[in-house]
C-alpha cells in the first residue's frame, strides 16, 4: 500500500526528523500496488501497473511458487521489483575468523560477505574509489583518509592500533590487511583475534555504502573485553542511520537487529531499542478450530520497555514485566551458591560499593 508523504509521521513512529523523512520518502501514488481480490471465485493476487509502464498482473494464490513478490523479474513494476531487492538485501552477518583472515585475489568481490570474506577487497575499494585527481589516478589523500578512518575506529577498541591498512602483493595478485601498533609492529589479518577481526569487519561496513539495508548479528559481544563492549555497541549504533539527519552516502538507510543474552549489553544498549523475546502459548484462532478443538503451540512474542515511543505510539504493544528486567539487572544467586555458602564476585562488599558507582562506560 502507498504511504502519502503527509501522513508519514503516522507511521513511522520512532523518532525521525523532517529533512530525514524527506531525504528517504518520495512518490504521489494513492492506489495499491499489490492487491488481493476473493469477491468472486478463486482469491486472485494482482500486481497493478506502476507509473506509465506496466500492466495488470493476475495471479491464483494457490498457484503462486511462493508470494506474489517473487515472480516479479522486470522494471515493468519498479516499486514491487525495489521492493523484491530490498528483501533480498537483508543479511544475517555470521562472521567467521577463517574468512575474515583470509587474503584476496586481485579479482575478488567488492563487497564483504556476510561470513566477512573479502574484507581486505573491500577496504582497498573504498580507498581506491573513483576520487581522482587531475591527472586521472587514485587520490592518495582520499585512500589515507578512509584507512585513517578505519584505524581511528579500531583504536577505540584496541587503543595501540595507529594504523590499518591494505599490502599489495603484485607477485602472488593479492590484498592483505595489516594493522600496525605503536611500537610499529605490523600484525596482518592471520595474527588478530577473533573479536578483533569481527569489529573490523564491522567498521569496515560503517563506511561502505554498499552495506545497506537490513544486518543482524547475533551476540556482538562474542571476544570483546567487558570493558569494551560500550565501544561495539556505539559501532553498531553508527552502523545504523541517523534518523535525525538527512539520508545520503553519508548516512545510508540501514538497520541493524542483534540478540543477546548479555546482562552487559542489555544495559548499555538505549531502552527504546530493547525487545524481549520469549515463548508463550499460543491457541488456534476460533475460526479454525474445526472439530478436534483448540490446538495449543508455543510461539514468540516480543515486549518492550514502560514509557518508550513503542508504549507511546503503539497503545497494544506488550509490555515487560520488571521481574524479568532484574535477571539481566540484577542477576541473584541460584539456591546451590546460597546452601554452599560460597560468594560470587558481585557478593564482596568492596565490590557492592563500586557496583552503584561505576560510570557507564566502566
Amino acid at each position: 500500500m502507498p504511504l502519502r508523504l503527509r501522513d508519514a509521521a503516522d507511521h513511522i513512529l520512532f523518532p525521525a526528523s523532517k529533512e530525514w523523512r524527506d531525504s528517504v520518502l518520495e512518490g504521489r501514488r494513492t492506489s495499491k500496488f499489490i492487491s488481493t481480490d476473493e469477491s468472486d471465485g478463486p482469491r486472485l493476487v494482482r500486481v497493478h501497473q506502476d507509473g506509465r509502464s506496466g500492466r495488470l498482473l493476475a495471479r491464483p494464490a494457490s498457484a503462486l511458487p511462493r508470494t506474489m513478490l517473487s515472480t516479479v523479474q522486470t522494471g515493468e513494476y519498479p516499486t514491487a521489483l525495489m521492493v523484491r531487492r530490498e528483501m533480498q538485501s537483508w543479511r544475517l552477518l555470521q562472521l567467521e575468523g577463517s574468512a575474515l583472515r583470509r587474503p584476496d585475489e586481485f579479482t575478488a568481490p567488492a563487497r564483504m560477505g556476510s561470513d566477512g570474506a573479502h574484507m581486505a577487497a573491500t577496504l582497498q575499494h573504498l580507498a581506491r574509489r573513483p576520487k581522482a585527481n587531475g591527472n586521472g589516478k587514485p587520490d592518495e589523500t582520499h585512500a589515507s583518509a578512509v584507512y585513517a578512518q578505519v584505524a581511528n575506529r579500531l583504536s577505540e577498541l584496541l587503543e595501540d592500533v595507529r594504523e590499518v591498512t591494505i599490502d599489495r602483493d603484485e607477485t602472488r595478485e593479492r590484498f592483505t590487511l595489516q594493522v600496525r601498533t605503536r611500537d610499529g609492529t605490523i600484525h596482518s589479518a592471520r595474527d588478530l583475534s577473533d573479536g578483533t577481526l569481527r569489529f573490523l569487519a564491522l567498521a569496515v561496513m560503517e563506511f561502505d555504502p554498499q552495506s545497506g539495508g537490513l544486518l543482524c548479528l547475533e551476540e556482538p559481544e562474542n571476544g570483546i573485553h567487558p570493558k569494551r563492549i560500550p565501544v561495539m555497541l556505539q559501532l553498531l549504533q553508527d552502523i545504523a542511520t541517523d534518523t535525525d539527519e538527512t539520508c545520503d552516502e553519508g548516512n545510508p538507510l540501514r538497520q541493524v537487529i542483534v540478540n543477546t543474552h548479555s546482562p552487559l549489553v542489555f544495559q548499555q544498549v538505549p531502552d527504546d531499542s530493547v525487545l524481549l523475546a520469549e515463548l508463550v502459548e499460543g491457541v488456534t484462532p476460533v475460526s479454525d478450530l474445526g472439530k478436534k478443538g483448540p490446538a495449543r503451540f508455543p510461539k514468540l512474542q516480543f515486549s518492550c520497555l514502560e514509557g518508550t515511543w513503542r508504549t507511546k505510539k503503539i497503545k497494544s504493544h506488550r509490555v515487560t514485566g520488571k521481574g524479568k528486567l532484574l535477571a539481566y539487572l540484577n542477576p541473584s544467586a541460584s539456591e546451590r551458591e546460597i546452601q554452599s555458602g560460597r560468594k560470587r564476585v558481585m557478593d564482596r562488599e568492596d565490590v557492592k560499593q563500586l557496583l552503584f558507582t561505576l560510570p557507564s562506560g566502566g
